[in-house]
């Protein structure tokens, strides 16, 4: 039985922590800041993913917290919902946080069905897709930020949109007096007289959630550009090129010291040091996490009834993710994680982050190479790294708040262009042209579009492009003509020349589904003139429904055109599928099926009579 814990790698195992700890400590800030539901919430992520993950894992030196797709596919949820709730964040904030806590108990659920190792089978350009959309997706949306310009904080922005809150505040008092059961055209009155009650301030509010949503995601961003570079905030905008500069530029002298700590460090300190007029992040609470009860007290099944599938995506991008990452940890390591429980683990840490209002993660690769290499043998390093944040947070928090956002909006650029997958872009002139449009459709409506929809239609594609391309396979190697025309096989050498017209051999190659059941349902129509048809399934090792019927409706077929039918080389799971539905025995007697193409060239010599004159 192994041990819970294991001590003899402490020293490595602390520094291992400690560095990581370093390492996620700018990033958890920035994707908090990013996410919308401020820094907090990506430090209590970092904090209960990382601890909980490493504590009930799968992988010994994996280091867990928010992460760039995670993120991404987060700011789907927060912006959704958020919008939903006339833009109050507290309000929303019980809903965001069911629909986390749901994306963790899902993927817990995977890792009980043993879901794991099947992970590996998503294709790449898919992923690649989606991991390149998450880099556009952070780097246009960061350029905003980056530059000081909240479209929120543009009257004249804002004011464009005073028509569109003035329409929606109306209907919505319509609605409430419906409810109400008010008629409303038989009484304007109250309609008046609640309309009377809207103040400016309303309908300020209402402008400002309307502009906040119309810039959003990559198409908002880019349709404010023009307008956010008029009204460039150059303090803020050089506080964010030297991050960026910093960050690329130190790890050309030394990678030992994370470039990204430096960058966050020196630029705060310059911002705070001469007491530059900067906009900070927003404040970070001190003291412990609190538990968000009102998850469970105030829980609508409405509200995120829409979000179920999106929690779905965020527990399988959270599993990709985690384990191709725990892939890398026992690359370094020489080590085998355990798949399934590495999902329960993050499960269960992105669960309890998601009660104390953290954003949801993931097992993080750079993070987990830099434990390694610091030393990290064991989970203890993982915790470590949580009990860190969790102590810079309790210590540090009040400097902590004074960070400059667009120094993080920096870190989240260099992010951006970090986290894109360009050696999916490198092979796109040498990879086969439908593998391509798979990835750039993932790309682009990841980008500008719907994440969780993008990635369902990849697989959508993908898969479909894979069938067809088994389908061709298995119709390319099957083929339906005489013996005297078709290449035989090895063990058909020494079949009775005299025999070839009256028999005809159908070679199947590959397992019979509905990819590949097409020429074959063709082959009843091409048998002509011989009297028995021989159907090899020594290589079809799989037969799915479609391919069951298939089969039925040809020999269906056969049999009314009196043909005789034998099978050779059944195999095990096919055999079952036509004993299912009575194929075996009704349509082919077991007495005409045998185990090799030896038995049955032997029983065609003493069955089958040379009736057909030879073409030569």
């Amino acid at each position: 039985m192994n041990k819970i814990f294991d001590f003899t790698h402490l020293r490595g195992d602390l520094f291992g922590g400690i560095t990581a700890g370093i390492v996620a400590l700018p990033l958890a800030l920035a994707f908090g800041v990013s996410s919308g539901l401020g820094p907090s919430a990506g430090l209590y992520g970092a904090i209960f993913i990382s601890f909980f993950a490493a504590l009930f894992g799968g992988t010994n030196t994996q280091i867990s917290g928010p992460t760039a797709p995670m993120t991404a596919l987060s700011m789907v949820v927060i912006a959704g919902i958020i919008a939903s709730f006339d833009g109050e964040v507290a309000r929303a904030m019980p809903a965001i946080l069911t629909v986390f806590l749901l994306a963790g108990l899902m993927q817990m659920g995977l890792g009980v069905i043993g879901i794991g190792k099947y992970i590996k089978y998503i294709p790449y350009p898919v992923v690649s897709g989606f991991m390149t959309a998450i880099g556009v997706i952070i780097l246009v949306t960061q350029i905003l930020p980056a530059i000081g310009y909240y479209p929120k904080e543009d009257l004249s922005f804002v004011n464009e949109f005073k028509p569109q809150a003035e329409e929606i505040i109306l209907e919505n008092i319509l609605k409430e007096e419906a409810g109400e059961g008010i008629l409303v055209l038989e009484d304007f009155e109250e309609t008046i007289k609640r309309g009377k009650q809207v103040d400016q301030e309303m309908i300020l509010k209402e402008c400002q959630t309307l502009a906040f949503s119309e810039a959003s995601g990559v198409l908002g961003a880019l349709k404010v550009m023009p307008r956010a570079f008029k009204n460039i905030n150059w303090l803020e905008f050089m506080l964010a090129l030297a991050t960026i500069i910093i960050i690329f530029g130190f790890k050309k002298i030394t990678t030992k010291v994370p470039s990204t700590l430096v960058a966050l460090v020196l630029m705060s300190g310059i911002a705070i040091a001469f007491g530059l007029d900067y906009r900070s992040i927003e404040t970070i609470p001190s003291g412990l996490p609190k538990a968000n009860l009102n998850i469970f007290t105030e829980f609508s099944f409405a509200s995120i009834t829409p979000y179920i599938f999106t929690a779905f995506l965020l527990a399988l991008l959270g599993a990709i993710d985690s384990l191709l990452t725990s892939v890398v940890a026992d690359n370094m390591t020489k080590t085998l994680h355990k798949p399934n429980k590495e999902l329960i683990g993050q499960g269960i840490g992105n669960t309890i982050a998601a009660v104390f209002g953290g954003l949801p993660g993931a097992g993080a690769t750079i993070r987990t190479v830099v434990n390694i290499n610091a030393g990290g043998k064991t989970r203890l390093s993982g915790m470590i790294a949580g009990v860190l944040l969790l102590i810079v947070m309790l210590a540090f928090a009040p400097i902590a708040s004074r960070i400059p956002a667009a120094v993080l909006a920096g870190i989240l650029i260099t992010v951006g262009i970090n986290v894109m997958d360009y050696k999916g872009l490198k092979a796109i002139p040498h990879m086969p042209k439908p593998e391509v449009a798979v990835m750039l459709i993932v790309l682009v409506l990841s980008s500008v579009w719907n994440l969780v929809y993008a990635v369902g239609i990849g697989l959508v594609l993908a898969s479909l492009m894979f069938m067809k391309k088994i389908g061709d396979l298995s119709t390319q190697e099957s083929k339906v003509i005489t013996l005297a025309d078709e290449p035989i096989w090895a063990d058909e050498s020494n079949f009775p020349i005299n025999l070839r017209e009256e028999v005809f051999i159908k070679h199947l190659d590959g397992p019979l589904f509905f990819g590949s059941t097409n020429d074959f349902t063709k082959m009843s129509i091409k048998t002509d003139p011989a009297s028995t048809v021989i159907i090899r399934m020594d290589k079809v090792p799989y037969m799915d429904q479609t391919g069951l019927y298939a089969m039925e409706d040809v020999l269906v077929n056969l049999a009314t055109q009196e043909k005789r039918v034998v099978l050779v080389g059944v195999n095990k799971q096919p055999r079952y599928m036509m004993e299912t539905i009575d194929i075996i025995p009704d349509l082919v007697p077991t007495d005409l099926m045998f185990d090799d193409m030896s038995t049955c060239i032997n029983w065609v010599k003493q069955n089958i009579e040379d009736e057909i004159p030879s073409k030569s």
